[in-house]
């Protein structure tokens, strides 16, 4: 450390501007407090001017009050283990229908894509939902653009299979040609190579499980209720979810429900939020 003011000196030389000046080395001197001040100050009025969106995205959707926000994600993910009543072994991806968590969240996914209604990409874009899809070639290969603007947003894209066939119905490899195509197709369009698979009817196998995990599958999750545009349907006697659940929903319009997605959507969150739980990124938790 030789010459007049030691290392100290040389340090405090080739420090941030905003650095120097301190009382004392590498403390922050005014200028750095004041750039932190003004940093949290910032990100302060960007989070109230998020909520106020939100609320006002509430109204236009005709929500009672706006959604409850999710915690933050965990920062370890929970061991998921297959629960049980269904088909486990050793390299076989677990199935579940909840996530195994204390937080007050639930998760919302969306299966097959027949239905594309570009209001449901606005709605939950708006109010800040996540949730995740289950797509199956046959009824989403005319307009995977639509999906790729999902994916865009945040929300993860998985596989629900090629046809949509009874995976206990068919042969080993045409549950293989179901499940591997619909991944290479998925990772094509959206480019992302899925880590999830959902049966069509929630109907598998062994061998479903088998040739998933041969094909890059982590996870089967099924789930606890399935929401409609004008109901619920509990898997409980309660009638209420709890931590961590898993909901199923259809991409559907008035032809089939009686009424839209953002109908079904308003009555989940309406549901959720009642009840005191907010809608979480499934992807976060696993």
């Amino acid at each position: 450390a030789g010459g007049e003011g030691g290392g100290d000196g040389l340090a405090a030389a080739h420090a941030p501007e905003a650095l120097r000046g301190g009382p004392w080395a590498g403390a922050p001197g005014p200028a750095a407090l004041r750039l932190a001040g003004d940093a949290m100050l910032a990100h302060a009025e960007r989070l109230e001017r998020l909520e106020q969106s939100r609320i006002a995205a509430a109204r236009t959707w005709r929500l009672s009050r706006p959604p409850l926000r999710p915690p933050a994600p965990p920062k370890e993910r929970p061991t998921l283990v297959t629960e049980p009543g269904h088909i486990s072994g050793e390299g076989l991806p677990p199935v579940i229908t909840r996530i195994p968590t204390e937080d007050r969240v639930v998760f919302l996914t969306i299966d097959d894509g027949a239905e594309k209604d570009p209001k449901l990409l606005e709605m939950m874009r708006e109010l800040d939902i996540p949730y995740s899809s289950f797509l199956s070639d046959h009824v989403a290969r005319n307009d995977y653009d639509y999906f790729r603007r999902m994916h865009a947003d945040g929300n993860g894209i998985h596989n629900h299979s090629i046809n949509h066939r009874e995976m206990p119905k068919l042969s080993r490899a045409e549950q293989k040609r179901e499940i591997c195509r619909q991944q290479d197709v998925l990772e094509k369009e959206i480019g992302e190579r899925p880590t999830m698979f959902r049966p069509p009817y929630g109907a598998y196998d062994r061998t479903t499980l088998e040739v998933a995990a041969e094909c890059g599958v982590e996870l089967v999750p099924l789930w606890a209720e399935e929401a409609f545009a004008d109901r619920m349907e509990w898997g409980r006697g309660d009638r209420k979810f709890h931590p961590g659940d898993i909901i199923l929903t259809h991409f559907r319009g008035p032809n089939e429900w009686k009424g839209t997605m953002p109908d079904m959507i308003r009555l989940v969150l309406e549901t959720a939020t009642e009840q005191g739980f907010a809608l979480a990124r499934l992807e976060d938790y696993i």
